[in-house]
């Protein structure tokens, strides 16, 4: 069976085909990127791809999208799309569809990744276990976190706002950090400490603490001097974003019951080195009386080019072959 797999976020819509199997995971067709400012909704998107694929699209479809699936209108941050849920198979001219929220879709695809696929970040070397749940969890403009269910041959996914739990200070730093953070959001989640925008407030904090000047710059920028050095204080920040990481990844891993973490994204990926130093692994084991069941856990860097349309697929053909 052939279906759409589509990867909707704020900046791009991403379409791929899919071929859904009975015993393997879904293969991928060559994906397509377009931009949502060039197109007025989710519709014309899909007529350009249509174009590009010679006309015609099978008549199901499997839909990632990057916030809530609930409700009778679903819109985006980024971008004026509006996605009203009960007429969109009408709009595209499908027969069957599916809505998941995009990091739920993220937890299908590590659920059919290969070994090969998922970099040793820290644990036991080795596979994932076959059974249990595996915590996903990925940084980027939030911070999201899903749960992956293994039992019985199956991958069930439980999607959390796990981004959203209040953040713990740890050290005199993060106190400071943590004070600073409430002037302005009163209540302050894990992601407001570990996620991409997350990094200009720590980077500001260390500037404040030691008296120095810093000159203001835009995320991207700063990502930039810390991940390549050219900025001391970014550099340190990083640094500060990944420790908090290693703690909050442990704290939900304890949460879920879970035994592995994998860990998603783009911004993970550009950070690899740091996530297997002790940085991250220290605070993620650092749990007390379960610090030697914490060092069990396998930690896992998913790498894939496309997990979202994977992810998309594999949720889908999990869904309706049961």
């Amino acid at each position: 069976m052939k279906i759409v797999t589509v990867d909707l976020g704020g900046t791009n819509a991403r379409f791929a085909l899919a071929e859904l199997h009975a015993d393997r995971r879904p293969t991928l067709g060559e994906p397509r990127k377009y931009r949502t400012a060039d197109h007025s909704g989710l519709a014309d998107a899909w007529a350009a791809f249509a174009q590009h694929e010679g006309g015609s699209l099978p008549a199901a479809a499997s839909i990632a999208i990057a916030g809530p699936v609930e409700g009778e209108l679903i819109r985006f941050t980024n971008n004026d799309w509006v996605i009203h849920p009960a007429t969109l198979a009408a709009e595209l001219g499908v027969e069957k569809l599916d809505l998941f929220n995009d990091f739920a879709a993220m937890a299908a695809a590590v659920g059919v990744l290969n070994p090969d696929e998922l970099a040793y970040v820290g644990g036991p070397e080795g596979p994932l276990p076959a059974e249990g749940v595996t915590t996903v969890i990925g940084p980027g403009t939030g911070l999201g976190v899903a749960q992956l269910l293994r039992r019985d041959g199956r991958n069930i996914v439980v999607p959390t706002e796990g981004g959203h739990i209040d953040f713990a200070a740890l050290d005199g730093f993060e106190e400071r950090l943590l004070a600073r953070m409430r002037e302005r959001h009163r209540r302050v989640s894990v992601e407001r400490i570990v996620s991409g925008p997350a990094l200009a407030d720590i980077r500001a904090t260390i500037a404040l603490i030691g008296h120095r000047p810093i000159v203001p710059m835009d995320d991207a920028a700063i990502w930039a001097g810390a991940t390549d050095g050219s900025d001391p204080v970014a550099v340190q920040a990083l640094d500060r974003l990944v420790m908090a990481f290693g703690a909050v990844a442990g704290d939900l891993a304890l949460a879920h019951g879970a035994n592995a973490v994998v860990i998603t994204g783009g911004l993970a990926n550009r950070i690899e080195e740091r996530l297997r130093s002790p940085l991250f692994n220290d605070r993620f084991r650092a749990k007390g009386r379960f610090e030697a069941r914490m060092a069990q856990f396998p930690i896992r860097l998913a790498r894939h080019p496309e997990a979202g349309l994977l992810g998309a697929a594999a949720a889908f053909q999990e869904k309706h072959s049961r």
